[in-house]
């Protein structure tokens, strides 16, 4: 398959394997945190990481929406489904397993009655609206700059077609004030974060934004941020050509993904999103805090499709299970080995966390593809 076999070529990857241990000085050693999830996923399944001298280590990093998401803002949308038996609360199946207090979650509040539903797109959810005019039906909207589009799309269309019916909880995030909070914000005393020597931006995201956004990384931190792809020989490229700035003591922006991002991105879905959407002042990520101008919400013109203003929403702040290291994870603070809970009480069908749930939590990723597992046990298997 044309942009896939060749970027899995196994005797291609073993050749930057060689090269990358030529290039990298002994004496140095490399931390390079990868922030998408779809990076940590890739990784984990291709064994990346297994292939790069020891001097090199990968971190992983806060790109899973869903792990990043606090409890309150799911704990705000079960409350809504519980209470209001005219409301049909639809999102993405991640979204749907993510444990909120009490020991719920929009699953287990299905359960109990609420009408959830999973949906593949922010456009079902609209559909399901016009199709069911006599309930209120509420899209819990959820993810980076790369699904932000869609949902400003559906709203935008809604008013269009004035839908009333239809409104959406907007949880999306921002790429560029989580890594600039990574590379500034003072560590935690009890979360100590770890020294970053350069950035795998995020594809997705960055075919939307595209890689202008992150010179202040390079400008400001000096800090090399490479933008790649998620197949294994991009993201091995990528490394290495972090290995590259990193010893000639240049911080630049470099695209490895040169098949897909720009250094504008996508001006339409820009102005799409900038037309129904704005930046809030604050927002809670789990493992990074508040931080600021890092999420956004829908625009006054469009209050009557903001399910927060429309049923009068609020949400708290919930500290996360106490034993689970979800957190320190997402800011590369730990790694899930290094939770007591990871692969024991913690597992895929057990979660305890959110980097457990999601199809792009680092949990998930490394209990998956067995990262985490004794080579000689398996090997007895």
């Amino acid at each position: 398959m044309k942009y896939v076999t060749e970027f899995r070529d196994g005797a291609l990857a073993a050749g930057l394997a060689r090269a990358i241990a030529r290039e990298v000085e002994p004496n140095r050693d490399y931390a390079f945190m990868e922030f998408c999830g779809g990076h940590t996923h890739a990784i984990s399944r291709y064994g990346v990481a297994d292939l790069l001298p020891a001097n090199v280590r990968l971190i992983h990093g806060p790109g899973c929406p869903v792990c990043v998401l606090p409890v309150g803002r799911v704990d705000m949308a079960i409350r809504l489904a519980l209470s209001r038996p005219e409301v049909i609360l639809c999102t993405y199946a991640d979204c749907l397993r993510v444990p909120a207090s009490d020991g719920l979650s929009l699953l287990k509040a299905k359960a109990r009655g609420a009408d959830v539903r999973m949906v593949y797109s922010a456009a079902d959810a609209l559909a399901l609206a016009r199709r069911e005019p006599a309930r209120e039906v509420m899209f819990f909207a959820i993810g980076f700059e790369t699904t932000t589009p869609p949902t400003a799309l559906v709203i935008h269309q809604a008013a269009a077609e004035n839908l009333r019916t239809f409104s959406v909880i907007c949880n999306h995030v921002l790429t560029p004030p989580a890594i600039d909070a990574l590379l500034s914000a003072p560590p935690a005393p009890d979360t100590p974060r770890p020294r970053l020597d350069g950035i795998l931006g995020p594809a997705h995201v960055s075919v939307i934004i595209g890689s202008a956004p992150y010179v202040f990384a390079a400008t400001r931190h000096r800090t090399p941020v490479v933008i790649t792809g998620f197949e294994p020989l991009d993201v091995m490229q990528a490394v290495r050509m972090l290995v590259h700035q990193v010893n000639e003591g240049r911080a630049e922006v470099e695209n490895e993904y040169t098949r897909a991002v720009t250094r504008d991105g996508n001006r339409k879905a820009q102005a799409l999103m900038d037309a129904v959407l704005e930046v809030r002042e604050t927002f809670a990520w789990r493992g990074l805090g508040e931080l600021p101008a890092s999420a956004l919400r829908i625009r006054p013109a469009f209050a009557a499709w903001d399910a927060e203003l429309k049923f009068s929403l609020d949400d708290h702040p919930v500290p996360d299970h106490k034993s689970c290291e979800c957190a320190a994870i997402l800011c590369g603070a730990k790694a899930p080995t290094d939770c007591k809970l990871f692969g024991t009480v913690c597992t895929p069908e057990t979660p305890m966390g959110a980097c457990m749930v999601s199809s792009e939590g680092a949990c998930a990723a490394h209990y998956n593809y067995g990262r985490f597992r004794d080579p000689t046990v398996a090997g007895s298997a």
